[in-house]
């Protein structure tokens, strides 16, 4: 059988032979270590070769490479997202800044991977939808439930998060990533202590969203008219 030949056709190199959905998710794992290490401007046949498939067998389970590309992101991003995420952020038997150090712990064990971050970061150098569909993931599963919490713990009514205060959980939350960038990528992090970085970013994040706050409901129309809340 063609499947079984190596991809230059000869009869070496018989693969093992693997039910359908075991074979399509061997297929998947290895498609985040290529495009981890390659890039998503590699073809889809430098992938078969690496699969040592043919290019055909290839497309049998994928399509196109748009399909693989939305299997890798699942895998990877959507795969590895955690139910306690979400929960951690919501637990107010805790104050806010010891949940969103116990969760940034916790989502750093996560994305701190060199095959995650590299994905990311290729995605967006290629324009692949990875990047924007987890970012849309991250803004209202983690920044908008912040502000929320972050409103609730200082006594101030229920409002959607205004742009300006998902911006500045932006960039504490990218300046997280960011750290595990350099220490993972470029390998030129300053600090080795990760908590203590975690632990200065979500303390000036609560501070500055606090100050926010203030500006914010001063803003809204029949807004209290009162100082920032941090005082």
């Amino acid at each position: 059988m063609p499947d079984d030949k190596s991809p230059d056709g000869t009869e070496g190199a018989r693969r093992k032979r693997l039910p359908s959905s075991e074979r399509r998710e061997e297929f998947i794992a290895k498609a985040v270590e290529f495009f981890a290490e390659e890039g998503f401007e590699s073809s889809t046949r430098g992938l078969a070769r690496r699969l040592g498939v043919t290019q055909p067998l290839l497309y049998r389970y994928f399509p196109s490479k748009d399909d693989l590309i939305s299997e890798v992101y699942d895998a990877v991003y959507v795969g590895r997202w955690r139910p306690e995420f979400e929960r951690l952020i919501a637990d107010r038997s805790r104050p806010l800044e010891d949940r969103l150090n116990a969760f940034y712990g916790v989502y750093t064990e996560v994305i701190f991977n060199r095959e995650w971050m590299r994905i990311y970061l290729f995605s967006g150098l290629k324009g692949v939808d990875i990047n924007r569909r987890y970012m849309g993931l991250v803004r209202r599963r983690i920044l908008e439930p912040i502000v929320a919490e972050a409103r609730a713990e200082e006594g101030l009514p229920e409002r959607p998060a205004t742009d300006a205060e998902i911006e500045f959980a932006w960039v504490m939350h990218g300046g997280i990533f960011y750290y595990g960038v350099r220490d993972l990528i470029y390998e030129s992090a300053v600090s080795a202590d990760k908590t203590e970085v975690i632990g200065d970013a979500v303390a000036a994040l609560l501070f500055g969203l606090r100050r926010r706050f203030g500006m914010e409901d001063r803003k809204a129309p029949g807004g209290p008219g009162r100082g920032p809340a941090c005082g």
